[in-house]
């Protein structure tokens, strides 16, 4: 599944072709995504311009004036930037066509993405309401973590992907941000002291800046907005590569499961 860098690399790729332009026609090819898509949707774009594209922890967000297009990418789903669209594919589902005759087009071959219309004000849509903090945000320090936590019982990694808690922080980059902070996954949140907590934002924000940088992460389908898969896989430390050693103490990663969901450390490393 698409996590922050991800999505922020997507916003990042498609924005420059897209603020300031007008929308010239919209194709829906198929609306069954996570949520139909709205069969007005065309009607409320065409004609208007767009003044800016943000993120909110998962969620792209497309501004018309006062109104904005939610996209979520969901598992499978990427946003492609063409100057001449190529011949639509099996899982081509939506074209945005901009006045400069840019596509950009969705494919989603899950359909677990989602692409809504967001009347004003957005941040009071129920997908936005209730998210915490973004992890580059002020808001999101150790003071504010250790607050947090004092009473959660659960294990420090599922607090790190509770949205509610902090945004965006996805599986791939609890796990990776666990490691470099010395933390083992399963430790209860609230036995995490103030000063450890500090050490794990500090390097939250240094794997998602790093994996930014390296354009996100591809495991299986994710492609930027030029088609270009993510390289930040060749830095993990521990993520899916249980058995081999780490690349700091040279002992075998270990893998458990936490939430559903796959967690990996370094007995070593990370040993409390």
């Amino acid at each position: 599944m698409p996590e922050l860098p991800e999505v922020e690399t997507t916003r990042r790729g498609v924005a420059p072709h897209m603020v300031g332009r007008r929308v010239a026609e919209l194709h829906v090819y198929d609306s069954r995504l996570r949520w139909p898509v709205p069969q007005d949707l065309a009607e409320r774009l065409i004609g208007r311009t767009i003044d800016g594209v943000d993120r909110r922890s998962k969620y792209l967000l497309f501004r018309f004036g006062t109104d904005t297009l939610l996209v979520h990418l969901g598992m499978t789903g990427s946003l492609r930037v063409f100057r001449t669209a190529p011949a639509r594919r099996l899982h081509d589902h939506v074209d945005l066509v901009l006045d400069d005759g840019t596509f950009v087009r969705y494919n989603d071959p899950r359909r677990f993405g989602a692409i809504l219309w967001v009347p004003a004000p957005a941040g009071e849509h129920p997908l936005l309401r209730h998210l915490g903090p973004e992890p580059f945000d002020k808001a999101f320090d150790a003071a504010y973590f250790w607050r947090a936590t004092r009473n959660r019982t659960a294990a420090i990694k599922l607090a790190l992907m509770d949205n509610g808690l902090v945004v965006g922080v996805g599986n791939i980059y609890a796990n990776e941000s666990l490691f470099r902070a010395g933390i083992r996954p399963t430790v209860p949140s609230n036995r995490v002291s103030r000063a450890r907590l500090a050490r794990l934002v500090d390097e939250v924000r240094a794997v998602l800046t790093a994996a930014i940088a390296k354009g996100g992460s591809t495991l299986r389908d994710y492609v930027d907005a030029r088609g270009e898969p993510g390289y930040f896989q060749l830095d993990y430390f521990v993520y899916g590569r249980e058995g081999e050693p780490c690349r700091v103490c040279g002992t075998p990663i270990r893998h458990l499961r936490l939430g559903a969901r796959a967690s990996f450390y370094c007995p070593l490393c990370q040993r409390r």
